[in-house]
């Protein structure tokens, strides 16, 4: 069985995206590009088994960076699971947070997937392959993608073979630490994840994701 599938191409694009940047917690400020988790995510929404993971190679970016910012009602409680499940009153736990998002966003993922430890004789490769590339084709998904927040809904399409940079990403930019993906203890996420950051450098609108080790 091959250890990798074929690397695909996908376009992913919306009117509002977040990528909260996690040292700023007062207030959701996004990262300037797509996180490789957020990227991950929006792949897994389209298609996602025990059998395999996705690894992101590359995010290439489409159109040009603007932000923008909008005054949102939130909770600063959640309600506790387990044990005693008590009321819980929303109303007496807003609060107006402020949120600094990126406006009209399109990129281009660039991944492939793995199979895991849970991948069974069963489980080859060529299957997921075709169950991905079908379900591309014809714009379904497991659940909606969406770009950092579920209200900021994406769509997603195979992407084209040639596109255009804007000009204004064209050389190289420093995006500082960015986050990685989240390192889970085990697959229920029962004990607390450990996040894992790279140095983040925008090369003509394309950002290069490091492996993730297992």
């Amino acid at each position: 069985m091959s250890q990798r599938s074929p690397t695909y191409r996908v376009r992913v694009a919306g009117p509002r995206a977040c990528f909260t940047r996690p040292e700023l917690r007062a207030e959701r400020v996004s990262y300037e590009v797509m996180t490789p988790s957020a990227a991950r995510g929006v792949l897994e929404a389209i298609l996602w088994k025990p059998a395999i993971r996705w690894h992101v190679e590359r995010i290439h970016v489409l159109a040009p960076i603007r932000f923008d910012s909008i005054k949102r009602n939130e909770v600063s409680e959640k309600l506790k699971i387990g044990g005693a499940i008590g009321a819980f009153f929303a109303d007496e736990e807003r609060e107006q947070r402020n949120t600094l998002f990126l406006r009209n966003v399109d990129y281009v993922i660039e991944a492939h997937f793995r199979p895991t430890s849970e991948a069974g004789p069963e489980d080859n490769l060529r299957k997921f392959e075709e169950m991905f590339s079908r379900r591309l084709e014809k714009g379904q998904c497991f659940q909606q993608p969406y770009l950092g927040c579920r209200e900021f809904a994406s769509t997603f399409e195979s992407a084209p073979e040639h596109w255009e940079v804007p000009d204004e990403l064209r050389g190289e930019k420093d995006l500082g630490i960015m986050l990685l993906d989240l390192e889970f203890a085990d697959r229920y996420g029962r004990k607390p994840a450990r996040p894992r950051f790279f140095p983040a450098r925008l090369v003509d609108g394309r950002l290069d994701v490091p492996e993730v080790s297992p």
